[in-house]
């Protein structure tokens, strides 16, 4: 396995785990239902958006799904962002960050 190719495989490890953990804190935690509400969106927001970073991050993991799992993960950070900026709230950072962690993994060869 080629650097490059060891390199990415951590990247989609990390990012993965990492996303899966923060959906889950998101949809137990009680900071999120106070910031969607303030949002004027329905709880049930929650688990959806949640859900779907978690099916989106699982599929990232597995080798066979990996790239349409990237770009899964891709399009639901976009919407976050959007969803966010939208909402006056910009620090937006990190999500960017993970959407380009995860088109660097879903568009490679490696």
């Amino acid at each position: 396995m080629s650097m490059q190719a060891t390199s990415l495989t951590l990247l989609r490890w990390v990012l993965g785990v990492v996303v899966i953990w923060q959906s889950v804190q998101f949809i137990i935690s009680t900071n999120s239902a106070h910031a969607i509400s303030r949002m004027g969106l329905p709880h049930v927001t929650i688990p959806i958006l949640g859900g779907a970073e978690i099916f989106a991050a699982v599929l990232f993991l597995l080798p066979k799904f990996s790239r349409l799992g990237g770009y899964l993960l891709l399009f639901v950070f976009a919407f976050a962002i959007v969803l966010h900026v939208l909402h006056r709230e910009f620090g937006v950072g990190p999500l960017v960050v993970y959407a380009a962690a995860a088109f660097a993994c879903a568009s490679s060869k490696a």
